[in-house]
């Protein structure tokens, strides 16, 4: 039995056709992944099954009849509800309100104290410590993933559509996500799972369906296909060499980090960074590895010294950081990276436009700028002048590192570099990153992603509570080593190549 299937669907937009005739279906106590790289459908195919957009061909059935949704709440009234991808919530509005809004109980009267109660039942359900009279704003973005899915189980699905739902969600996080989905899949609901994490696929997927380039390339059962045979469905090719090999020698201090405290989260790190160096920094989240990346580039207040060379560096903002050849690429390329209306050559330019002859911007200068972009990044974009935010995620994350590399810089700080992108691309920006050190320049990498911490860095920084749990360097960076720092099961270590 199908609950809910794309029958030969089509979608078109303008001139350009994105998705070639799909066929998918979803069965009851069933949970079938879809997997492919950026820019290959997946979304639009999730948009059409959860009524956010209509196929340009084909049909959608739900119980096996034709079915056309005016719009999503039309398509969640018949029990098919779409866990985005981008948060879709209120910022000044709480958790609860969030949860319920536009089902609010108790008709004229509000019954705030019922909302209350029912959203802190959802959220012991996910072992979440978020209070329901919290405020989406001052959320942390792993929290506000964790209400979105709140909200999902709040409205009693039979189709449950989940758009990268553990991409900001720590590791326990994750196991409560899955323990979720093993109860909804034994409810019978029917779940479509999307993550470029292959392991999470190979771990819940009782059926796998692999796009690439709008088209379904390969179609699997579980056990059929492992994590490699996987990656080679989506890109076409076989990729062996993913992280670029390792580097052997390097120059001398590019900057150095004495006693430095972002209160009231981080206390007394210290560490040195070499030109030609990738240094790591992993933690769980909350370890205060972003705040003191942000403390480093004055979007935070601080104290401590910051060296570059020998010299004393003050850095009280984002241009001063920049004065000092210090750039930071954020972890949250939609909301602070990006400007998603705007297009690619706005969004390159936007940080350096006295380059560009501010007030009067040079539009040949810009065009300029874009095309190198475009080339040295790999950005793929049917139109330059299309808005940034149509761009899949992996051009996004593309166009933002070349933003913050236009200025130059010589120190680069970028956090969470591949989150939400497939395998292909995250080969593409690992040997970005690499090509960036092996010009002299000097990286630090914040990342979630253990294998990405292990793959690319020379140094690894290991954070816990605030403060430098650990070094590791050279052979005595192993999972196991960063992984007992981490969770605080070992004396601290300090290992130099």
């Amino acid at each position: 039995m199908t609950t809910l299937a794309l029958a030969g669907v089509y979608r078109s937009f303008g001139p350009i056709e994105v998705l070639h005739g799909i066929d998918l279906e979803l069965h009851p106590a069933e949970v079938h992944a879809l997997i492919g790289e950026n820019g290959a459908g997946k979304s639009t195919i999730m948009k059409i099954l959860g009524g956010y957009l209509a196929p340009s061909a084909g049909q959608v059935l739900l119980d096996g009849r034709p079915v056309t949704y005016a719009s999503g709440p039309e398509a969640e009234a018949q029990g098919v509800v779409v866990i985005h991808q981008e948060f879709n919530l209120a910022p000044d509005l709480t958790v609860a309100q969030n949860i319920w809004l536009g089902r609010e109980m108790g008709g004229l009267f509000l019954d705030h104290r019922a909302m209350r109660e029912a959203t802190q039942g959802l959220l012991d359900q996910l072992e979440c410590k978020v209070r329901p009279d919290a405020r989406i704003r001052d959320l942390a973005v792993s929290d506000r993933q964790m209400v979105e899915i709140a909200k999902a189980l709040s409205r009693n699905a039979r189709v449950l559509i989940m758009d990268e739902p553990s991409a900001v969600l720590t590791h326990r996080e994750v196991e409560v996500l899955f323990r979720q989905i093993d109860r909804l899949r034994s409810q019978g609901v029917a779940i479509l799972y999307t993550s470029h994490r292959l392991d999470e696929v190979s771990h819940l997927a009782d059926r796998i369906t692999v796009l690439r380039d709008g088209a379904v390339v390969r179609r699997a059962g579980r056990g059929e296909l492992t994590e490699d045979g996987m990656a080679t469905a989506m890109v076409g090719r076989d990729l062996k060499d993913i992280f670029p090999p390792r580097r052997t020698s390097f120059g001398p201090v590019a900057l150095e980090v004495r006693d430095f405290h972002v209160p009231p989260l981080v206390h007394g790190v210290s560490f040195t960074l070499r030109r030609g160096e990738v240094l790591g920094i992993s933690g769980l989240v909350g370890s205060g590895r972003t705040e003191l990346a942000e403390g480093l580039v004055g979007l935070r207040p601080h104290h401590g010294q910051i060296l570059r060379g020998s010299a004393p560096a003050q850095v009280r903002s984002l241009p001063e950081a920049a004065a000092h050849g210090i750039a930071y690429l954020t972890e949250d390329r939609k909301e602070r990276g990006l400007l998603l209306t705007k297009t690619l050559r706005e969004n390159l330019t936007l940080s350096t436009l006295a380059d560009f002859g501010a007030p009067i911007i040079s539009r040949k200068l810009e065009d300029a700028a874009l095309t190198r972009a475009i080339s040295d990044f790999d950005i793929r974009a049917p139109s330059r002048e299309m808005a940034v935010g149509n761009l899949s995620g992996g051009n996004q994350q593309k166009l933002l590192l070349a933003k913050t590399m236009l200025p130059e810089p010589e120190v680069i700080i970028i956090d969470e570099p591949t989150r939400g992108i497939d395998i292909g691309t995250k080969s593409q920006i690992y040997h970005f990153i690499d090509r960036l050190a092996r010009e002299g320049r000097s990286v630090i990498v914040i990342s979630s992603d253990m294998p990405e911490v292990l793959g690319l860095s020379d140094r690894v920084l290991v954070m816990r509570q605030g403060r430098v749990a650990g070094e590791l360097a050279g052979e005595a960076i192993r999972e196991t080593a960063v992984v007992r720092l981490v969770m605080g099961t070992s004396e601290e270590i300090s290992q130099n190549a």
